[in-house]
């Protein structure tokens, strides 16, 4: 199984090192806790990189309404398409993606 899932929760780190939530609320809000970092974003797309991996937040009218880093939480507004995510077991999808990304 992927080493993401295989993580022990260590006290001497933080709850955001190992959780990864993402909640949805009617396709309009986005809630994400466990995001190490936004790789960039816009308003049809955010790139995040998250503690379970690379995730792409497609949609339309998208805006960060919410950043706390120190608890890695991301709150995204907007009408959401899909949600990805981008791991080394899905290289092809993830190579077509970003050579849609930056054609």
């Amino acid at each position: 199984m992927n080493s993401y899932y295989n993580q022990q929760n260590n006290p001497s780190q933080g709850v955001s090192d190992f959780e990864h939530d993402v909640t949805m609320r009617g396709r309009k809000r986005l809630d994400i806790s466990g995001v190490k970092q936004v790789e960039s974003f816009d308003s049809e797309e955010f790139l995040l990189e998250t503690v379970m991996g690379m995730l792409a937040v497609r949609g339309e009218n998208l805006q960060m309404k919410n950043l706390d880093v120190e608890k890695g939480i991301v709150s995204i507004k907007g009408k959401v398409f899909d949600l990805i995510y981008l791991d080394e077991q899905h290289g092809e999808k993830a190579k077509g993606f970003f050579s849609k990304l930056f054609k």
